[in-house]
């Protein structure tokens, strides 16, 4: 079947085998869950692991998932949950701030120095981001791992009044660039 499929075309297609529906899947959705789960300050196995277990639930509740137009949000809610779960685990670890762009290794990079060149500007980012304090790394970070997420979601997440998103965002930014620039 062509890509571009609908959510719920793509779990229909996929429940009857369609392993293009599996793949469309798997494409549309996998680099979203990666950068949900390494958002969370988790490491990249624990993040690949937590990924795998998300698809793994999707296999096994693939029938009852009730809304199947909004399996990304299904996906995407499973992978947080884990994320919380093994955080809850390792309370008494200190978890290091990962940069959510940073995608899981195939160990087929066509240039490996700029991909280590990348992943130290998003390391340097998210260190940045670190030291910005409350409410700036979680609405930053709320607005990579949630990019759809409006203002009243975000003000409800963050406990924060609507009018006030817009410029905390934009304080946030004005301090972090600030960081970044005093850096080169």
């Amino acid at each position: 079947m062509a890509p571009g499929r609908t959510p719920g075309e793509l779990l229909r297609d996929a429940a009857a085998d369609d392993p293009t529906a599996w793949a469309e899947i798997v494409d549309r959705y996998g680099a979203r869950l990666w950068h949900i789960a390494r958002a969370h300050g988790l490491n990249a196995q624990d993040s690949a692991d937590i990924v795998q277990f998300a698809w793994l639930k999707l296999v096994e509740n693939l029938y009852t998932i009730r809304d199947p137009a909004a399996v990304g949000a299904w996906l995407a809610t499973t992978v947080k949950h884990q994320a919380m779960r093994t955080l809850r685990k390792r309370s008494g670890e200190h978890l290091q701030p990962n940069p959510p762009d940073d995608t899981p290794e195939t160990g087929a990079d066509d240039d490996p120095v700029g991909a280590v060149l990348a992943l130290d500007r998003g390391e340097r980012l998210w260190q940045a981001v670190a030291t910005l304090g409350e409410p700036c790394q979680s609405l930053l970070r709320l607005l990579v791992t949630e990019p759809d997420a409006g203002y009243r979601t975000l003000a409800i997440r963050l406990g924060m009044p609507v009018g006030s998103i817009g410029p905390t965002r934009g304080r946030c930014l004005a301090r972090l660039r600030t960081l970044i620039t005093e850096e080169v």
